[in-house]
């Protein structure tokens, strides 16, 4: 059972981000007919249908984030500073690698043009050379379909995070430990199951796994939107009650509620996968310092949720200004842009 990736958050007001359509002509259709028939969406990634067979070109989980650094400060910038990053709509920890890597390579003289793509015409842009470089392929289940379309024309540059899946979470003092306890305690949680969005990978998943594997049909699995949901957890928080959602890592929801994840033994939402990064072959010779500032980064999980929630809770910067909120978080980790700097930040 393939993890069944979801993120339809969209960030409002992205004043820096580009609108441009890219003339994909039938590419993009192409391209939006495998994301059909391979039951992938951008809000949800994979379905659980995906065929996992790229992921034999290579051990996808051995990959430690960070790991092909090289110190910055040793090479020479590219001739040419105008470099396209795309980033997934709605897909909160895409934001954040490449707004955090913008506000990085701006520090270096570079002018770095963000595309907002569905994920399937993504890679596709990539691969044909209208957008240099995206920070969001994921392995070795998720994106497979994708990396199969594209992989010949594409290049791997490392990972910068190793813990992507999705959960089961309830509040950290409520007493189910492990899903298939929700079946006895479902009363303590209300006899209630907080979804997300109807066409998501995640929600797919818990109703054609999680549901019948762990007997959780009596439970009312409210399917609404993410939004909805982070509400429902902000207002049983606030009046101290249990709760029970589907959420999945990365996300801020567990920096800025008291959040932990159910148990998951039989692995009805797939194991962990590793976020990549992924340039086209022109674009990794045209910008070999770009390519290897890709390489360099890499966050933890504490890092990335600590980052998503200053860019996208409600109390924060509620998704607009995301160029602040990302300067704001490197201002206030200056370890963080050191250790990128000099090839440090793995492990």
């Amino acid at each position: 059972m393939g993890n069944s990736r979801f993120r339809n958050e969209s960030p409002k007001g992205n004043e820096t981000v580009r609108s441009t359509i890219l003339k994909l002509g039938s590419l993009a259709a192409a391209s939006v007919l495998t994301l059909s028939a391979c039951g992938v969406s951008n809000s949800g990634g994979s379905s659980g249908d995906d065929s996992a067979s790229a992921a034999g070109d290579r051990d996808w989980t051995a990959c430690e984030p960070g790991s092909d650094s090289e110190d910055l400060d040793s090479l020479d910038p590219d001739d040419d500073k105008n470099v396209t990053f795309a980033v997934f709509n709605g897909w909160d920890e895409t934001y954040a690698s490449v707004y955090t890597l913008t506000n990085l390579l701006e520090r270096d003289g570079y002018t770095v043009d963000i595309q907002e793509l569905e994920a399937g015409p993504a890679y596709q842009a990539v691969s044909v050379g209208d957008i240099d470089f995206h920070t969001d392929m994921m392995m070795p289940t998720t994106h497979a379909s994708y990396y199969d379309s594209v992989k010949d024309d594409i290049d791997v540059l490392g990972c910068w995070y190793g813990a992507a899946q999705n959960t089961i979470a309830v509040n950290e003092d409520s007493p189910a430990q492990s899903i298939e306890d929700l079946k006895d305690m479902a009363d303590e949680y209300d006899n209630t199951l907080y979804g997300i969005e109807a066409g998501a990978g995640l929600t797919k998943a818990v109703k054609d796994n999680v549901i019948p594997d762990y007997g959780l049909e009596q439970l009312e699995y409210k399917i609404s939107s993410t939004p909805a949901m982070l509400a429902q957890v902000k207002k049983s928080t606030d009046a101290d009650q249990n709760i029970a959602v589907t959420l999945w890592h990365p996300h801020w929801a567990y920096n800025k509620f008291p959040m932990r994840d159910l148990e998951d033994p039989t692995n009805s939402l797939g194991e962990k996968e590793i976020l990549y990064n992924v340039g086209n072959k022109d674009s990794t010779e045209k910008f070999p310092y770009v390519a290897q500032a890709v390489k360099n980064f890499a966050m933890s999980e504490e890092q990335l949720a600590d980052l998503e929630a200053l860019m996208f809770s409600e109390d924060e910067y509620n998704g607009e200004n995301l160029e602040d909120a990302v300067a704001e978080w490197l201002d206030d980790n200056p370890d963080f842009v050191d250790d990128y700097r000099a090839g440090d930040l793995a492990g």
